[in-house]
């Protein structure tokens, strides 16, 4: 806005100041003091001319000067006609005559005519270029243009040397005749049109470039307004004509070096600066990212060195934000992210910088403290700004944050080594289930034991290291075994028995969980159907989901592969989601109808540690309803639990579903559970998970039949 005004004071300047200054001059003429017949008259006149020249040769310099990968037509034109207005120009200063007085060099016919050509060319180039349309052009060879430019000089050149009988003059003795004047009156015009066209092109775009040129067209019709004034070969209108062809020329390589060179290297400027802020800026908060953070964290250590401070990184993450991003969609997630990053940014010290490192991690840095204590002071104050629920379209929801701390130079020598220590202090807290943890090297030896376990996962398939184990589901009414579900295990060469524990979050991290929770669906579908064609009753398999199965695309498709190769019948399986699962209401609704369809029975996993929601609960296409084991365990001591248990398995009553009680230990909670009418259960009570061969021996062969 400001340059607009700027581009709005100078053509009003151009316009006004003009007309005054050509008002001026012809007052000035005819006043007495006016001695045109002066000895610094050929002077000026040379130093006009050559400047003038010089100007045109100078925008097509520039011009070519800076080359872009694409050129205009425009540009091409107006590089060209200022090449070839410029030798006329030329050639117009040096065929200067004798003249008199004192033998003084002054105006020629050939030299007016040499003027008369270059004005006329510029009046017709301009308005036809600005005229018509302009497009990009492949980059021409300078060669042609140049040679091109050459015959149209030569061309004219000729003509303006010819002696034609009736040829008209522009000069009869030392007076100007008619037809320079009327020459001069019509390239005016020219230029008039021209500039017309200019300010209606400014107007609508309000470009700087078509400001000075429209100014310099104004320049050049002042310019014929003098030479239409002037009488004698010696006026000094002639001179103030070149003065104001010299300023037109200035102005026009101005708004060429506008458009050729300032434009392109500001907008260079914007979009280099722009992939700066990308490259070092998290795209959804907006904060600094990792590469900032490390730059950064550089100088913030050769300072600390300086001062002998430390330096604390911080690492953040917020607690179950999948479940967030499944539950609310990816729109509601970012802006939790965006509320997050902007809490620690506003409550941050004047020591203190906040970084974005994408997913769900935000990083503090804490810097000019002498001891570590300070700096887990002020994280546990960090840890307190998330006590207070955040909005979200409308809605509270209240955030849990795992952090860890790593210190400078205890924890590490370099900002990356410093990163990592933090994260690896994140990741332990998180195993721990505590808010905030400092690094120490001990977990340096668990990450790694970790990384190790996670790379002996991804052989442990192919290895043929997992086996399944099955424990059996009784009915509660008549005491027989109705069910069974599947369980995975790893036997490790080197470590033995690996705890489900920790190497099912592993999987689920890593993406594994998905090939292994195939091969136990095709698994417990083979045995279930191996024991169904050695003769033993039949009975219902379960095999639980994780989060990425029931999300992938094919599942449909690989559970239908699978029963047909089996050759199982769909109601002896049943599959377990757990509440988490059915986040996205519309995308869960579709695919368990899918999975029904098919005759697959469906069960929600540890009901009442989620978040599901009754008022669509009850439209849920599934069969079941397992009580988590959580609240089965304390349900003859605490009364929360039992009344718990109670209302699920009343609500599952009502809603025509069956319960199925995990983690029964005892005849006490045994009979609570007959009381509440629970359908079935299991847990150590009956049988631990056992492998195939004593699944079969203890509660298939007798029940055989």
């Amino acid at each position: 806005m400001k340059a607009n005004l700027q581009d709005q004071r100078m053509v009003g300047w151009v316009a006004i100041g003009g007309l005054i200054c050509f008002i001026a001059a012809q007052w000035f003429r005819s006043s007495e003091s006016s001695d045109l017949i002066v000895s610094a008259y050929p002077v000026l006149m040379l130093l006009g001319g050559f400047a003038a020249a010089a100007a045109c040769i100078g925008i097509y310099n520039q011009s070519w000067l800076f080359q872009t990968q694409k050129l205009t037509l425009r540009r091409i034109s107006l590089t060209t006609l200022f090449l070839l207005i410029g030798l006329f120009e030329l050639v117009h200063i040096v065929s200067f005559a004798e003249g008199i007085p004192n033998g003084a060099m002054l105006e020629s016919e050939f030299s007016l005519r040499m003027m008369t050509w270059g004005s006329l060319l510029c009046a017709l180039g301009l308005l036809l270029i600005y005229a018509m349309g302009d497009k990009e052009v492949a980059s021409p060879r300078k060669i042609l243009l140049f040679g091109g430019t050459l015959v149209t000089f030569v061309a004219l050149y000729t003509l303006g040397i010819q002696e034609w009988n009736g040829f008209p003059k522009l000069m009869q003795g030392s007076v100007l005749s008619p037809t320079f004047m009327q020459i001069h009156f019509a390239i005016g015009l020219l230029y008039g049109v021209a500039a017309i066209i200019l300010f209606v092109k400014w107007k609508q775009n309000q470009e700087a470039e078509l400001a000075s040129l429209l100014c310099g067209v104004m320049f050049f019709f002042y310019a014929e307004c003098y030479y239409v004034a002037a009488v004698r070969f010696d006026d000094l209108n002639l001179w103030f004509g070149l003065v104001s062809n010299c300023l037109g020329y200035f102005l026009i390589q101005k708004g060429l070096y506008v458009s050729v060179v300032d434009t392109p290297f500001l907008k260079q400027q914007v979009a280099e600066a722009k992939m700066n802020y990308i490259a070092h800026h998290d795209d959804v908060t907006g904060l600094p990212n990792r590469r900032r953070l490390t730059q950064r964290l550089r100088s913030m250590m050769d300072e600390a060195v300086e001062k002998e401070q430390l330096v604390g990184v911080l690492v953040l993450n917020i607690n179950r934000f999948k479940n967030i991003n499944d539950s609310l969609g990816q729109k509601a997630a970012n802006d939790v992210l965006r509320q997050v990053g902007q809490l620690l940014k506003n409550s941050a010290l004047p020591d203190e910088e906040v970084f974005g490192l994408g997913r769900d991690e935000f990083v503090v840095t804490i810097t000019g403290f002498p001891e570590a204590e300070t700096a887990l002071r002020r994280a546990r104050t960090v840890m307190q700004l998330f006590e207070k629920p955040v909005q979200v379209d409308g809605n509270e929801y209240h955030l849990t944050l795992g952090a860890g701390l790593a210190l400078y130079p205890h924890d590490g020598d370099s900002p990356e080594e410093i990163i990592q220590n933090a994260d690896t202090a994140l990741h332990y807290a998180k195993e721990q289930g505590i808010e905030l943890n400092r690094y120490a090297h001990s977990m340096q030896m668990k990450a790694l034991e970790r990384m190790q376990l996670e790379n002996d996962l991804r052989k442990a398939l192919d290895r043929g290291q997992f086996y399944l184990v099955y424990q059996p589901q009784v009915n509660l009414a008549s005491g027989l075994i109705v069910g069974m579900e599947a369980l995975v295990r790893w036997q490790h060469p080197e470590r033995g028995s690996v705890s489900p524990a920790d190497f099912i979050p592993l999987a689920e991290e890593s993406g594994l969980i998905v090939p292994l929770g195939e091969w136990v669906l095709r698994e417990a579908c083979k045995q279930n159907k191996l024991w169904q064609e050695a003769g033993y009753r039949k009975l219902c398999v379960s095999v639980n989901l994780s989060m990425r199965q029931f999300r992938h695309s094919h599942l449909l498709d690989n559970i239908r592969s699978i029963l047909e190769e089996t050759g199982l019948d769909p109601a002896w399986l049943e599959l377990e989601i757990t509440e988490s699962m059915t986040f996205d209401k519309d995308r869960a609704f579709e695919q368990l109808r899918n999975i029904k369809e098919i005759g697959v029975h469906i069960s929600i996993d540890d009901f009442g540690t989620g978040y599901s929601s009754l008022h669509y609960l009850k439209d849920l296409p599934i069969d079941r309803l397992k009580i988590d084991r959580s609240f089965v365990n304390e349900v003859m001591v605490d009364r929360n639990n039992a009344a718990i248990v109670s209302t699920i398995t009343s609500m599952a009553h009502h809603l025509q579903l069956k319960v199925t009680a995990e983690g029964v230990e005892n005849e006490e909670q045994l009979s609570f559970l007959r009381d509440q009418h629970c359908h079935e259960a299991q847990g150590y009570f009956f049988s631990k998970p056992i492998e195939a061969a004593d699944f079969e021996h203890l509660f298939l062969r007798d029940a055989a039949g």
